[in-house]
């Protein structure tokens, strides 16, 4: 906020925040949407954006478009972490990240799957939970970047408990101040009373039944061929997803190139893309720079929010 005088009478004016933008694996479509999208009236209307990374619409130098590289994915992570510096640091009020590819983060010798577990390292934070956005449905993962074979031992009673507390702090930010919270069942009915698996009877409702004695409004497990169809029509303000594409096809379906990917738990203000590198396209001018957008302006208003 800066101050200054008219005519003898001081004047405020709300400055708008500041947005970082990290352009994301250079051989994708990241240097692409980044630019588009800072460039775009609507965002500029709403934040001041600061791009980390190359400025081009166009691949940089030593980058060739499309191809996994050591440098690429070295490149896109030297920007996250001048970013996050910043955003730290209070320079910036927010981080919007263009999608970043996991082949070249391992081609790198980068031990992190991806953005939630960096920006949780790099932040200091106990625990970075991916939460999807859209006006149609909101969706977070308890789980990640892991084979599906192992979501069944990671999907711990601990884990599920703090992953909708976690969700249940932060939704008020998002405009729901009495959150209601739905669980999708792990397997198959909801594992039918333990008739198709276990896991949902002997950790996923103790988890939830935990949750409700501490005043959460949270409900579940529901078998997950339904609970996303339900929260469409109003029933719930999330859904907690045991795993990525549990939660991933749905949200997609409802919201791709709308939904915005945010990271729970940090803090800082992290929102990115739903969507990856789209190296077939890249430096094509196909690339749609919509999510990159609603991302950058979901980061604007939590800033403001703050």
């Amino acid at each position: 906020m800066r101050l200054r005088r008219l005519f003898g009478l001081r004047v405020v004016h709300q400055m708008k925040p500041v947005v970082a933008i990290t352009a994301g694996d250079p051989a994708g479509i990241g240097p692409e949407i980044a630019a588009i999208a800072a460039a775009d009236p609507s965002v500029r209307a709403v934040c001041e954006p600061r791009i980390y990374g190359t400025k081009s619409e166009n691949a940089p130098d030593g980058f060739e478009r499309g191809r996994v590289s050591a440098a690429a994915g070295r490149a896109a992570y030297d920007a996250i972490v001048r970013a996050v510096e910043d955003a730290m640091r209070g320079d910036v009020q927010a981080v919007a990240t263009a999608p970043i590819n996991k082949a070249s983060f391992a081609a790198a010798a980068l031990p992190w799957k991806g953005h939630t577990d960096l920006l949780a390292h790099l932040t200091g934070a106990p625990r970075g939970v991916m939460m999807f956005y859209s006006d149609a449905l909101r969706v977070v993962l308890a789980t990640v970047h892991i084979p599906l074979a192992q979501v069944p031992a990671t999907l711990t009673r601990q884990l599920l408990e703090t992953v909708v507390r976690l969700t249940a702090a932060e939704l008020p930010r998002f405009g729901f101040p009495s959150p209601r919270l739905g669980v999708a069942g792990l397997n198959p009915h909801a594992g039918e009373e333990g008739l198709l698996g276990t896991e949902d009877r002997d950790v996923l409702a103790p988890a939830i039944a935990a949750c409700v004695t501490d005043g959460i409004d949270v409900r579940g497990p529901f078998p997950a061929d339904t609970i996303f169809l339900r929260a469409t029509r109003g029933e719930f303000d999330a859904v907690i997803a045991c795993y990525h594409d549990q939660g991933l096809i749905p949200v997609k379906m409802a919201a791709f190139g709308k939904a915005v990917n945010v990271t729970l738990g940090l803090p800082i203000i992290r929102t990115s893309v739903d969507h990856g590198t789209a190296f077939d396209i890249a430096g094509q001018g196909k690339a749609d720079a919509g999510s990159m957008i609603e991302a950058i302006k979901l980061a604007a208003r939590l800033a403001g929010a703050r």
